[in-house]
């Protein structure tokens, strides 16, 4: 199978630019999700990989052959768009047939597969139907399944799930991986939501205003973002964002570093002491936040306004001694215990869950090397 690498892509429209110096490689059998907010340059990625555009500079190779200036019937790519797509006017068979059809393949080789992709997909009983017999779930599959059926080098997934309900939503998260691996094309997957892309992704990709802003594994996308956009794109609810500025902790003779939030100090992670002196922000995600019992020895008291359930884990919000916001975040078996809020709760802050960012660049201040 098929290795994609973008290298250094640009793109233009007048003045304005839409992607600077986009670097992805995506190997065969991999999954890499571009994730990021609207009018960040997903989709003019994906139009200049098929081959719809054309970049004013870098180079597209897929399986190590340059493919910029080709058409898009030349790239070996296959496609699934999130408004489907489908020829109204042919049936699901005939839809999913129609890139088999333009190979001229024989009516009993198009048969066999559109049976064998329809079977993984689940859709056996809709071939016969048209896309307006079709749920939104089965156009979606359908979609996927013409896509597939080839068996491309490169596969492109332009926000599939977006316009299915949220119940199939969540079933092809499970669904879709596994079924991505039995190909073994490689994957580029653009969507909004963030927990499409942790769930489906092996490496994720962020692209913000064009540029691609950090690229990771799904872990360290998370535990440690490059920005403070990237921390804002990934967890729900968001980062805690706090300004601080580090100072040397006197105790220590000046090899720790220590921030003021809270009424208190809090010592910072190994590492971070040439932060010392300068303008910060401190992020903590709220499940990262840890909630003591009444009067938690060398906690912060907080009170307690507002308890929400948000799937398995409950929302608290809280409020500081000097009236700062904190959301955190407990499993679900322990929301009982607060009651509907308007109480006061001890929290504190665990060192090694501290992220810590430059308040000018908004940069992720990385730890310094022992």
């Amino acid at each position: 199978m098929s290795d994609l690498v973008l290298e250094r892509l640009s793109k233009s429209y007048g003045k304005t630019a839409v992607l600077t110096d986009a670097s992805i490689e995506v190997k065969a059998g991999e999954t890499v999700v571009v994730c990021g907010p609207s009018g960040g340059g997903k989709t003019v990625l994906l139009r200049l990989v098929s081959g719809v555009v054309e970049p004013d500079a870098g180079d597209i190779r897929i399986a190590g052959r340059s493919v910029v200036g080709l058409g898009p019937e030349q790239r070996d790519i296959g496609m699934a768009f999130q408004n489907f797509a489908l020829y109204p006017h042919l049936t699901a068979f005939e839809n999913i047939a129609s890139p088999l059809r333009a190979r001229s393949l024989d009516a009993a080789e198009i048969k066999k597969r559109v049976a064998e992709i329809a079977g993984l997909l689940r859709i056996e009983h809709v071939l016969g139907h048209t896309p307006r017999e079709l749920s939104n779930g089965q156009k979606q599959r359908t979609s996927l399944a013409r896509s597939l059926v080839r068996g491309p080098g490169v596969l492109l997934l332009d926000d599939p799930l977006r316009n299915v309900d949220a119940k199939l939503r969540y079933e092809m998260r499970l669904e879709l991986p596994r079924l991505l691996r039995n190909f073994g094309s490689a994957v580029l997957y653009v969507t909004q939501d963030y927990k499409e892309a942790m769930a489906l992704a092996d490496r994720i990709a962020v692209l913000r205003a064009g540029r691609i802003e950090q690229l990771a594994r799904v872990d360290e996308i998370y535990d440690a973002p490059e920005s403070v956009e990237v921390a804002r794109l990934f967890g729900d609810p968001t980062i805690n964002l706090y300004p601080v500025r580090p100072e040397a902790e006197s105790q220590s003779g000046g090899d720790a570093a220590v921030v003021r939030l809270f009424g208190r100090s809090w010592r910072l992670p190994r590492g971070r002491e040439g932060a010392i002196g300068r303008d910060c922000l401190l992020g903590l995600r709220p499940e990262d936040v840890r909630i003591g019992g009444d009067g938690h020895p060398g906690g912060v008291a907080f009170e307690l306004e507002a308890v929400t359930p948000l799937n398995v884990r409950g929302v608290l919000y809280l409020r500081g001694p000097e009236g700062e916001e904190l959301l955190a975040t407990v499993p679900e078996r322990e929301i009982g215990q607060f009651g509907r809020g308007h109480r006061r709760i001890w929290i504190e802050l665990p060192a090694e869950k501290l992220h810590l960012f430059d308040r000018q660049s908004g940069r992720r201040l990385a730890p310094a090397a022992a």
